[in-house]
């Protein structure tokens, strides 16, 4: 690449690649890596807007380097088959995107707000990143409901509900998976969790961690998209019982650590990687907590390549251990805690992974602040700044 960039500064090295990465973690600098040996542990940085992580071509970007090939013989069968296939190390063809979100309650004030601003109000602000992924996520934890009141922004009660227009919303968003492991989801019985089965089947959507029995609950959701295959899985930890699926009832996927053992390892076997969000404890700290390290740490030594918590009100720390990307907690997405309990929750995290030829490349982390009891937006650079700095010095980086 020097013939390209030109001479070095006095501030750049050369470093022999299997050093590169503890070099740069440890000077805290910057590198310059081929795309095919981006991992999670780098950040990759945009260039004039340009990213090699975006969807799509890449046209105009600054580290691109074209070639061609001239030869006045036809070339052997082999070599030009291998031409062909090696053309580019960087095709969108084999790129995936899986956009990951923390808590969505559409509920007192946010649905208060929905109601008096428009169902799309609270995604204004974040429309764009939330279409562009391949497949967006969202833990709905609380189930829509026909009997369901008008939302009160001043309710006291915890026992939850959304009523069905709100869905207008998802639709809008273009949301392709949903998870179901939320707490609240049976507040209002299990025919409320019942009748939101039967919204998302009718939409098309997919959901996975919550379900129809028990047996269903339990099972990954399995995708295949440009060759990536990708297994999501979760579960509730917290509890209460009422909301775990019996094997006659609707509800969430009850936590089992063997089975999800088993599970992800049998998923990795098969050429899946497997991705699990739990719903944990609750704990209003950046810090994760002793619990969540036990538990996250062992499905990530099972084999998960990311692992998420999708419990978390207020955005948590996060770590790579042996080899998987573990977020405890991204904090909400569509919920009205302004600051409440705690000061802190307004911050919010969307993980968008990326995928490459069957691997975990690289996770960006977009950072949002919620206004207006409703509407997340994006962070300005002086936010953002703050924000990040307080997660990794709790993630002890």
């Amino acid at each position: 690449m020097f013939w390209l960039l030109g001479n070095c500064g006095e501030n750049v090295s050369q470093v022999a690649p299997d050093e590169l990465l503890n070099r740069a973690w440890q000077d805290q600098s910057w590198a310059i890596v081929p795309f095919e040996e981006i991992i999670p542990q780098w950040k990759v940085l945009s260039i004039d807007g340009k990213s090699p992580l975006q969807q799509g071509a890449l046209e105009g970007y600054p580290l691109t380097v074209n070639f061609s090939i001239k030869s006045e013989t036809p070339l052997p069968e082999d070599m030009f088959q291998w031409l062909v296939e090696h053309r580019t190390n960087r095709d969108p063809q084999f790129m995936t995107t899986l956009m990951l979100t923390g808590t969505t309650a559409l509920v007192r004030a946010i649905g208060w707000k929905m109601e008096t601003l428009g169902m799309t109000y609270p995604a204004q602000d974040i429309l764009n990143w939330l279409l562009e992924p391949d497949f967006l996520h969202i833990s709905n934890e609380v189930s829509f409901n026909p009997k369901c009141p008008p939302a009160n922004p001043n309710q006291t009660s915890l026992m939850f509900c959304s009523r069905p227009e709100y869905l207008e919303l998802f639709r809008a968003i273009d949301v392709e998976i949903i998870e179901l492991s939320g707490n609240h989801n049976t507040d209002w019985g299990r025919d409320a969790f019942a009748y939101s089965l039967e919204q998302f089947q009718k939409e098309g959507w997919m959901w996975y961690a919550g379900g129809w029995n028990a047996g269903e609950a339990s099972q990954p959701l399995l995708i295949e998209h440009h060759g990536n295959r990708i297994a999501l899985l979760g579960c509730n930890y917290a509890g209460p019982p009422s909301v775990w699926a019996t094997d006659e009832e609707p509800g969430a996927a009850k936590c089992d650590f063997d089975r999800l053992e088993g599970q992800i390892q049998s998923l990795r076997d098969q050429g899946f990687l497997p991705v699990v969000t739990l719903q944990h404890t609750e704990v209003y700290q950046s810090p994760a907590s002793e619990t969540q390290q036990r538990d996250f740490r062992r499905l990530a030594q099972a084999g998960a390549v990311i692992l998420s918590g999708s419990q978390a009100h207020f955005p948590q720390a996060l770590e790579f251990y042996h080899g998987a990307f573990i977020h405890y907690g991204l904090g909400n997405l569509f919920f009205d805690q302004m600051d409440i309990p705690v000061p802190g929750t307004r911050r919010e995290f969307l993980d968008r992974h990326v995928f490459y030829q069957g691997k975990h490349i690289n996770t960006q982390l977009l950072t949002a602040m919620l206004e207006d009891y409703a509407r997340p937006r994006p962070m300005t650079d002086e936010e953002r700044t703050e924000f990040l700095r307080e997660i990794f010095s709790a993630s002890g980086w």
